[in-house]
Formats: C-alpha cells, structure tokens, sequence
C-alpha cells in the first residue's frame, strides 16, 4: 500500500476508534511523523494515562507497551509488531531475581523501566536513564540490587554512596561501542562534543563529554551552542534532533547503534494495529498490581 493511503487511513481509524499513537525516539521516521506523542518509553506512558483515548498504539517495544499498560489498565493497548522485544529486558527473569533477593534479604530493588512486567513485579521502584540517580539515592538503605542494565547500574554507582549490586544484563546496542571507536572518532573530530547514553559500557561513557537519556541529549543539543555533534545512541534520534536544530550537524558515533526490534514497526503494520485492534497487551493479575506499585513509587517520589 502506498504510504498516503497508509497515513490517511490511520488518521481515519484513529479518530474513528478514539485512539492515540505513541512512538519512541527510536522509531523509523515515518512513524516518529505520524505519532501523536514522540519521546521516552515512560513519559509516553505516562502522558497516554491522562487521555480520555480508549485505544493506545504504541511504537516501540513489548515492555513500554507494558508499562502503559500498567498505568492505563482500562485502556486497551496495542503494540503493532507483537515480537517486538528487548533483549536487555529479556536478560533478566523473576525467577532467577526472586533467587537473587533470597541471597540478600531485605535489600531494595531497583529495576530500569527497560524490563518485563513480571521483574517489576519483583521490583521496589522502578527507574528511567534520566531518575536513576536520585531514585537510587532516594532509598535509605546502603545496598540495592540493580538490574538488568549493569552498565546503567556502574554510572550510577558513580554518584551515589551504596553499595549496588548489579544484575549481569546489558543492551547490545549501546554496549556494542568500544573505547577505540571513540579514540578512533576523537582523533577525527577533536573539537565535535561526543553525547553517549548511559547503557553505553563505562570505558565509553568515561570518554564522552555528555552523558543522558534520549530526552537529555535532545535538549543539550537544542542549548548548546556547538554546531556539530557525535551522537551516541540508538540513530532514530536523528530524525528529531535535524527536525529541532536545522542549521546544526549530527554524526553518528558508531553504525552498530541501531536497534532492529525498533526498526520492525511500519505504517503497513501501524495500520493493521488499529484496523484489527490486534497484538493487545494483556498482562497477568498476578503481576499486575505489584508491577504498577514500582512504577508508582517512582512517579510518586519525581
């Protein structure tokens, strides 16, 4: 199908189902274009649950549709690619959580929002790249297990005074940098400021000059005065950083930070969503509850 057609009939049954798009940074253009909301996986969940939309599409992957499931539970939500994963939040399991909250009794657990229900089930507070920091801090305990993002977990050991116990997981894709590509690039852009994520191995992040969340980085961009800038996350930032800041230049740090679960959505599929109402996030009553807790402690404390 021709992708006019394509926009015309999602705009159509949209309006006709009373639903809202949600994509995240990552996605292709075309749907980062056509979303009603563009940003990071929580604060789309968020700003979904205050809609009076019954439908939510959103673009992106199987845990942020989770999570707005989670904090719209009487909404229907819809993820258009049903195998739509992250292999990050598929590193870590309840089971095996449950097990590692036995060795340490009573210590608090804190998940990155990049995880499956069932962990959060199994979590105390949730966290964003952005909070992580002051939620970590925010607990009173010396110790906190930390999952599943070590790399996450080591920048914020940095910055807090606890012990964290870190969960062995990581995403492919920020992790796939290495510190000579980075040496590599420095020595080809010695003045272009480098922006890293912090899911990016800690030999990396040591070596750039600002490190953030995809929301943190769009605004530096927006307030520094630099004109050219080496980005290091997932590349569908692009698209909104050159739509922002036309007169600026944006080069990618590296061609292994894209993500192909990210990449899966299309309109074609964007539209078979919503024409079928199909690939509905539908999420156990045993883990519902004590899932929606963590996130809510955490919105709750920020």
């Amino acid at each position: 199908m021709e992708e006019s057609f394509l926009i015309k009939e999602i705009n159509r049954l949209k309006k006709e189902k009373n639903a809202i798009i949600l994509a995240h940074n990552y996605q292709i253009p075309e749907i980062q274009n056509i979303a009603d909301i563009l940003g990071d996986s929580l604060r789309l969940s968020i700003e979904a649950s205050k809609t009076d939309k019954d439908i939510i599409v959103f673009c992106g992957v199987k845990f942020m549709a989770e999570s707005a499931k989670l904090l719209s539970p009487d909404k229907k939500v819809l993820l258009p690619i049903a195998g739509a994963g992250c292999p990050m939040a598929d590193m870590e399991d309840a089971k095996s959580l449950k097990e590692l909250k036995k060795k340490y009794p009573g210590v608090p657990v804190v998940t990155y929002v990049n995880s499956n229900a069932d962990v959060k089930a199994e979590t105390d507070i949730c966290c964003t790249s952005a909070n992580a920091i002051n939620v970590v801090k925010s607990i009173k305990e010396d110790k906190v297990i930390f999952g599943p993002d070590k790399n996450l977990g080591s920048y914020v050991q940095k910055f807090v005074d606890k012990e964290i116990i870190l969960w062995d997981g990581f995403c492919p894709t920020h992790d796939a940098v290495t510190p000579d590509e980075i040496v590599t690039v420095k020595l080809k852009y010695p003045k272009v400021k480098i922006l890293v994520h912090p899911e990016a191995r800690p030999s990396v992040v040591k070596l750039a000059d600002f490190v953030g969340s995809t929301s943190q980085m769009i605004n530096y961009v927006k307030e520094c005065e630099d004109e050219k800038f080496l980005i290091g996350t997932e590349m569908g930032i692009l698209n909104i950083m050159r739509k922002e800041n036309p007169k600026k230049d944006f080069i990618m740090l590296s061609p292994k930070l894209i993500c192909l679960d990210m990449k899966k959505t299309d309109l074609t599929a964007l539209f078979e969503a919503l024409r079928d109402e199909k690939h509905e996030i539908i999420i156990d009553e045993s883990v519902k509850e004590k899932a929606r807790k963590s996130l809510d402690r955490m919105i709750n404390v920020f």
